[in-house]
């Protein structure tokens, strides 16, 4: 996840001269259409009043698999969907699916006492502890074959987990400091709300205070308050916490709450009826995103207007585990979900076989899969990020992907050079496409809106617009709607960007993705219209049980 401070850059590059903030877009710019209103969205507006005015649709279910959703948001809860074989909160597994209370959902990283994970490691992390387990007092040099392997692998993991724990603890040392100076300087000149003459007029022979107010002033002075400063530090210090406490210590050990087997990849059964868990700002912000409810006159729109959203939460703060990323998968499968949501990823995978037997169960009963690419500016074609649509095991003929995914990459709302989000990952041979990622607008926890930025935002706006064409042209199959969002991107053919993490260097479009475009819901919608379906009457009828309330067919093994 990419962490949202407007004044890092700044702390980090020019404490003390603050940096230029950029316009902000319009609340739903990622709605927007490029030739009718200036903004490179999806041209979802466009879409409703063109081509969809006046047709009939089909409720889909879109599974969000993320940290959790808050159902009860103003914004969400008409949306939501609800399991029809359960009677909320008699602690009885009513519909015997093997998830007791599972109303809106389900939670795989909580234990049946009502507890949840909250901070779990990193995937590398989890593995240099693996690894530490089983070399111990092991000769290294007597070591051959994939034993040598592994060996060679613990050790460079170890140097990387190690180098960057001690670079956490001391960033957190440094922006924990400087937080702490902020809030003695906010309490000496005695104002709740401090202003930028309070702070020229401030003197103190403590360095940290005038340094404190040196970074302040500059910050205030591009256009953040006091109390935004502030607050986007805590952000940034808390994220270093996490890393530092939990993420790269190999000591911790934060899913003994659940209570599992976790050596067993195909447990089941495990877990809770808590989907909203200690910290859902990231999930809500998603499901927001595809669905929120349209011209409410509340909040903000989602792309979908006839879709429910099922929530299932399998991501702590740290790398998801991939049990609970493959049970999660199956679970959306089985209760209906035809498009399934997964804003997360990681750099190493602990169990990919597990998670590749979930696509194929998706795959075989039509089911779409929407990821997003990751933010570390990286090339997912030189890089690996898990999970991913390339499967494990070889066929006859080499690799073998799954025709069910959707890889997205996130665009910037600036025009130009700028359009490619500046941490979005890429790849010409396994990003698909791009979609609206920066500055999106969307729901937050406990009734609150929020700008966040991320791959984890694009992704949504993607599967809003695949759970679109699915309602409205619902004899398409999950294959052929992946192939409609594909095959009608829109990008000018010689348009330049500044490839992602890299400002001096500008790439053609087509060099970030497959398409070498942007997903666009007018076209798509457009392009269905005119494809023959053939889904299998089978799915649809799974897929209109689910939204309707009723109960679902079994799935196909």
């Amino acid at each position: 996840m990419k962490i949202k401070s407007l004044m890092l850059a700044a702390m980090v590059g020019l404490p003390f001269i603050g940096f230029a903030q950029l316009a902000a877009p319009p609340d739903n710019w990622q709605h927007l259409d490029k030739m009718k209103d200036g903004y490179y969205g999806v041209s979802a507006n466009k879409m409703y009043s063109d081509v969809l005015s006046g047709k009939k649709s089909e409720t889909v279910v879109v599974a969000v698999i993320d940290g959790g959703i808050d159902p009860l948001h103003e914004d969400l809860k008409d949306v939501m969907w609800t399991n029809p074989g359960e009677i909320p909160g008699n602690k009885i597994d009513d519909d015997k699916n093997g998830y007791v209370d599972d109303v809106y959902g389900w939670n795989f990283i909580g234990g049946k006492d009502g507890k949840n994970v909250g901070p779990d490691q990193l995937e590398g992390t989890r593995l240099v502890a693996h690894y530490k387990k089983k070399f111990q007092g092991k000769d290294a040099t007597k070591l051959s074959g994939k034993e040598k392997k592994e060996y060679e692998k613990y050790k460079k993991l170890e140097e990387s987990v190690t180098k960057e724990r001690e670079k956490a603890e001391g960033d957190l040392q440094t922006y924990g400091g400087i937080l702490e100076a902020m809030k003695s300087l906010q309490k000496q000149i005695g104002k709740k709300e401090v202003t930028i003459e309070d702070l020229q007029k401030f003197d103190s022979p403590d360095a940290n205070l005038k340094r404190a107010a040196q970074i302040m002033m500059g910050m205030m002075g591009e256009g953040s308050s006091a109390k935004e400063v502030q607050d986007g530090l805590q952000e940034y210090v808390d994220y270093l916490t996490s890393k530092a406490k939990y993420q790269y210590n190999v000591d911790f050990d934060g899913r003994s709450v659940v209570g599992d087997n976790y050596a067993d990849s195909y447990e089941k059964g495990y877990g809770n009826s808590d989907v909203k868990g200690p910290d859902a700002k990231h999930g809500t912000h998603v499901a927001g995103i595809i669905a929120a409810s349209r011209n409410n006159g509340k909040g903000m729109d989602g792309i979908a207007n006839n879709v429910k959203i099922m929530a299932i939460r399998c991501v702590p703060d740290g790398d998801e585990r991939d049990k609970d990323v493959a049970n999660a998968i199956i679970y959306a499968v089985d209760n209906g979900a035809t498009v399934i949501n997964m804003s997360f990823g990681k750099s190493e995978s602990w169990d990919k076989g597990a998670v590749d037997k979930a696509v194929k169960y998706a795959l075989k009963n039509d089911v779409l899969l929407v990821h997003a690419a990751g933010n570390s500016h990286q090339n997912n074609d030189e890089s690996s990020n898990y999970p991913n649509d390339k499967f494990e095991k070889k066929g006859l003929f080499g690799p073998k992907y799954a025709k069910n995914w959707l890889e997205v990459g996130a665009l910037s709302w600036q025009s130009g050079e700028d359009m490619a989000a500046d941490f979005s990952n890429y790849g010409k041979e396994n990003v698909d496409l791009f979609a609206p990622g920066v500055a999106i607008y969307a729901t937050t926890p406990d009734g609150g809106y929020e700008h966040l930025d991320g791959t984890s935002m694009a992704s949504p706006v993607a599967a809003g617009v695949a759970a679109t064409i699915r309602s409205y042209y619902p004899d398409l199959s999950a294959e052929q709607v992946k192939e409609v969002l594909m095959s009608s991107t829109t990008m000018s053919a010689n348009t330049k960007v500044k490839l992602p993490g890299d400002e001096e260097k500008l790439v053609p479009f087509t060099e970030l993705c497959v398409t070498g475009g942007v997903t666009n819901a007018y076209e798509a919608a457009k392009k269905a219209a005119k494809v023959k379906g053939n889904r299998k009457k089978k799915f649809r009828d799974r897929a209109a049980a689910a939204a309707s309330g009723k109960p679902v067919p079994p799935g196909r093994a």
